[in-house]
């Protein structure tokens, strides 16, 4: 495992290499990027902005999905996969955000993984973007493989532990912005088969790194 120095030598160079680091999710409201991150689970980013124009402009409001045909949101959200669970979620999350908090989207984790469909990710992500919280850290799939490889954690795979570790390791301040770095990072460098430790610009603090 990287002392707290190493690791806050990787988090300044990262930031440094990725200074627009943000959410590549496109969203204008709260809660669409909330029904976004619910399309993301298996399946990318890319594939999701270009399905919610469409769909935002056909449920412009929240009202509006709340009151939404299930079978019809499927329509929209089809080529996203798992498309009738996600549309059913997305429905009745729009319902309970209406009738559990006036129709504003939480800012608290225990109220926000209470919604259907949100769990502790996807509450880390809007209380890093939307509310700016310090101390919120996204964990997805690119911070499970860069956090072990670099050695900012060690063996840890469960998501939540991973989590309460890089609370305790991180700056509070920078921790949503470096985990929107490691997705950069991990799509560009450090790829899951064959990262490209030539390139890397941590490759000196990393704890695989043999060059």
């Amino acid at each position: 495992m990287r002392t707290q120095e190493q690791i806050d030598e990787i988090v300044r160079l990262l930031l440094k290499e990725y200074p627009e680091a943000s959410c590549t999710l496109d969203y204008g409201k709260a809660y669409e990027l909330l029904f976004s991150v619910r399309l993301a689970a298996q399946c990318t980013d890319e594939r999701v902005n270009q399905i919610t124009p469409a769909l935002f402009a056909r449920f412009p409001t929240l009202e509006s999905f709340a009151e939404a045909d299930v079978a019809e949101v499927e329509q929209y959200v089809h080529s996203c996969g798992f498309f009738r669970a996600k549309a059913r979620d997305i429905v009745a999350c729009a319902q309970a955000l209406l009738a559990r908090h006036g129709g504003e989207v939480p800012r608290t984790m225990e109220e926000l993984t209470a919604l259907p469909g949100v769990g502790r990710k996807t509450a880390n992500l809007i209380l890093g973007d939307v509310y700016h919280i310090p101390g919120s850290t996204v964990v997805d799939t690119h911070c499970i493989r860069l956090t072990n490889r670099m050695g900012i954690v060690d063996g840890l795979k469960d998501p939540v532990k991973i989590e309460m570790e890089l609370r305790k390791l991180l700056p509070p301040e920078h921790s949503s912005d470096f985990c929107h770095c490691l997705v950069l990072h991990g799509r560009a460098v450090c790829d899951a088969r064959k990262p490209a430790c030539e390139r890397c610009c941590v490759r000196h603090l990393c704890q695989e790194f043999s060059g």
